[in-house]
């Protein structure tokens, strides 16, 4: 199904926050209410949109911890099957690299996570890479899908620092807006009844955690190989711990770059900023990961670059759904292709 780009691009912030969200992009847009649903179905269903819902601060609660293994390549298939299957893993990549398996799990808490990696090193038979994070100096703020995917992805907004944890009597929200915005008539009215809430007090909400800079971005969650940028790679540099700051800040201000963070080093593992940039080729990253790399004054630096080769799960984060051994095992979504 064609969906008129500005549906996706525009509306990956700033979704509109009202009883009919789906009427009022209508009347932005000049489509039908019907047609605007229509065609949010239909992306969702041929996975160019992963949902309709928020992109949390890291710091707005739960856990996360990206983790790497070294896998066999006669393995790989069942280690990467396994970690998949983890309810926790919401992120599951093989990487050009002799550790070569990255993935991300989440949960309710520092507990659970640590929890989810010892028993995927028990289930594997394999250690554990433990890469906590120190500092986000950018969250994912989308794809400017106006842009050639050769220009770079990132969509460049404002940030803003979120200063307090969400509570816990707001996780049943947090929860809905992790899982993905209904396309109803009047989904926000759906989550209401869903946690017991009225329709206004889900929207007063929403709003109050994006002016608190709770809440990164609600809209729009695209999927960026299905929409031209076929490549993506993440980057580490080992950069002296008093000047990392200063870099990453920098690396965060450019074209390109759709994440960036520092991390704690590891043994055997010296890197402690990273990055995510992607382009519609390989060349094309690579391009990107080179201007960013002297725009940040990171070039006296160790580095490594660590192509995507194939994305075994990609779903959304549960640090507010959680999990817990009597959850479903199956992966939300997979994917298989090259270079996602």
């Amino acid at each position: 199904m064609n969906v008129p780009p500005d549906l996706l691009n525009d509306w990956q912030h700033g979704f509109p926050l009202c009883a009919r969200p789906y009427a009022e992009l209508a009347r932005v847009t000049g489509l039908a209410e019907a047609e605007v649903m229509q065609t949010l179905r239909g992306a969702l269903a041929d996975g160019r949109v992963s949902r309709i819902g928020g992109v949390f601060a890291p710091e707005a609660g739960g856990a996360a911890l990206l983790v790497a293994m070294a896998v066999p390549q006669p393995r790989i298939e069942a280690v990467a099957a396994r970690v998949s299957a983890h309810p926790g893993v919401n992120h599951n990549y093989l990487r050009e690299h002799p550790l070569n398996l990255w993935f991300v799990i989440t949960g309710s808490d520092v507990a659970a996570v640590e929890s989810g990696v010892a028993e995927l090193e028990s289930a594997c038979g394999l250690p554990a890479l433990r890469l906590p994070r120190v500092r986000p100096y950018r969250v994912d703020l989308g794809f400017d899908l106006h842009r050639s995917p050769d220009d770079g992805a990132a969509q460049q907004k404002p940030q803003r620092s979120a200063s307090t944890p969400i509570p816990a009597s707001e996780w049943p929200l947090a929860r809905c807006a992790e899982a993905g915005l209904p396309v109803v008539d009047r989904p926000y009215a759906a989550w209401a009844d869903e946690i017991g809430w009225s329709e206004a007090q889900v929207i007063a909400r929403l709003q109050a955690w994006l002016d608190a800079g709770q809440l990164k971005r609600f809209g729009v969650v695209v999927r960026h190989h299905q929409l031209g940028w076929a490549a993506n790679a993440m980057v580490v540099w080992d950069v002296p711990d008093g000047a990392v700051n200063a870099c990453g800040l920098a690396l965060a201000d450019q074209p390109g770059v759709t994440l960036a963070y520092r991390r704690a080093r590891a043994a055997g593992w010296p890197y402690n900023l990273y990055a995510m940039v992607h382009g519609a080729q390989r060349d094309a990253a690579q391009a990107v990961i080179e201007r960013a790399t002297c725009a940040a004054g990171l070039t006296p630096y160790s580095r490594a670059v660590l192509f995507s080769t194939r994305c075994f799960k990609q779903t959304g984060a549960r640090r507010f759904r959680g999990w817990d051994a009597t959850s479903a095992t199956a992966p939300q979504h997979e994917m298989s292709h090259a270079y996602t």
